[in-house]
């Protein structure tokens, strides 16, 4: 990594009206080892990002003559690739309208921070992100080095560790593919995925899913048996070769669930799911998740006819569950929907596990996220489920005592 890389990634771009809370936030950035540079306007803000190519945009949605609907697009017009934190001093709805926009422009959008902000949110937000939930290594990856990371191998696998919330025992894991890049280092999808031909998209698809099914088959062989959580596309699931793959994998594994993961998006707007591969999923014992539940604007009529096994709360509903009534409020009507028609409903991004009573009382069956477990090698997995469960240690500490399923 040159000198320039290194020093855009402990570099901050920070675009507030108010100077007292630029201050702060430097202060704060200091004291978290980056270095940070203030803008009072937007035409300020753009040039810094473009001459200085920064890690982190820090900006307000209110402010001047220019709210933070319009830097978001020029943001995203000026071809910026880093990380975007929104300060928010209005309304929580606001705020998601700005960061959907914001995803769907293309850029990496942390979880916003309110005003006053706070040194552990800010550390919380800048370990976080919103593809996956780790940090990644600013790279310039282009399409010829994606084909030879196929030939040498450089595809690996992480494992994000999933416990059930009434017994505390870890039950599965979701495959994440990362990039072990020669020079850059370990890559987490936001780096690679959006250069992605169709070609290669399904060529990794498919690698992913040998890759995981191989592991899985491993720990089998250790005597563990957790359910393997794969993402996909809603093309991938109309390959014929992707449910070949899977159905012959999963051979091996016993009565461990294969679980396919997709968007809401997709999953409300892509007919398919309704269809021919929805049934062929079915015969074939795999289950399907929807993935970042609550996010999209679902047909819950659709719901209700799709072969959905299981719910994935989206982390930016649960990581407020107990600062915000209309956060909690969602989640409660997303465990309530889920017990109603018989599936397992995830709650992800846990990081404080001070909401896990509230989660199991709202009827939660599973949770996932950094507080219980960071994303890991396939080797690591083994020794963690023979360790402590982490939802049984902060019990054992608080004084309570976990149920059991019922």
């Amino acid at each position: 990594m040159n000198d320039l890389t290194m020093q855009a990634s402990r570099l901050a771009v920070v675009l507030e009206e108010d100077p007292d809370a630029a201050a702060t936030l430097s202060l704060q950035l200091r004291t978290l080892g980056m270095e940070s540079r203030y803008c009072r306007q937007g035409q300020h803000l753009i040039g810094e990002v473009v001459a200085r190519r920064p890690h982190l945009v820090i900006m307000a949605l209110e402010f001047g003559q220019h709210d933070g609907f319009a830097m978001l697009r020029r943001l995203a017009e000026s071809g910026y690739r880093g990380r975007v934190l929104l300060l928010s001093g209005v309304e929580r709805k606001i705020v998601r309208i700005a960061e959907r926009l914001g995803q769907a422009l293309g850029l990496t959008m942390l979880p916003s921070l309110d005003k006053p902000m706070r040194l552990s949110d800010l550390r919380r937000r800048l370990e976080s992100q919103a593809a996956d939930g780790e940090p990644d290594a600013l790279h310039p990856c282009r399409l010829e080095e994606l084909d030879r990371a196929f030939a040498r191998q450089e595809i690996t696998l992480h494992y994000q560790p999933q416990f059930e919330l009434t017994t505390g025992r870890l039950s599965g894991v979701e495959a994440l593919v990362r990039w072990a890049h020669p020079d850059a280092g370990l890559l987490v999808p936001g780096r690679f995925l959006p250069l992605l031909t169709p070609d290669q998209n399904r060529h990794l698809t498919r690698r992913v899913l040998q890759l995981a099914l191989e592991d899985a088959h491993r720990w089998r062989r250790s005597g563990l048996s957790l359910s393997l959580s794969v993402n996909v596309t809603a093309d991938d699931l109309m390959c014929p070769e992707l449910l070949s793959l899977v159905s012959e994998g999963r051979r091996s594994l016993g009565d461990a669930p294969v679980v396919l993961e997709i968007t809401e998006t997709a999953a409300m707007e892509d007919e398919l799911l309704g269809g021919e591969v929805a049934a062929r999923l079915h015969l074939s014992g795999l289950e399907v998740s929807v993935d970042d539940f609550g996010v999209g604007f679902s047909s819950l009529a659709r719901l209700q006819l799709l072969p959905i096994s299981e719910l994935k709360v989206d982390r930016s509903f649960v990581s407020r569950l107990l600062e915000d009534p209309q956060d909690a409020a969602i989640v409660e009507a997303v465990a309530l929907l889920g017990r109603r028609l018989g599936i397992r409903v995830v709650a992800e991004g846990i990081e404080d596990l001070a909401c896990l009573p509230t989660l199991e009382r709202f009827g939660c069956t599973h949770v996932q996220g950094f507080g219980l477990g960071r994303p890991m090698p396939a080797a690591e997995i083994l020794a963690l489920a023979g360790a402590q469960s982490p939802i049984r240690a902060s019990s054992a500490a608080s004084g309570a005592s976990p149920g059991s399923t019922p």
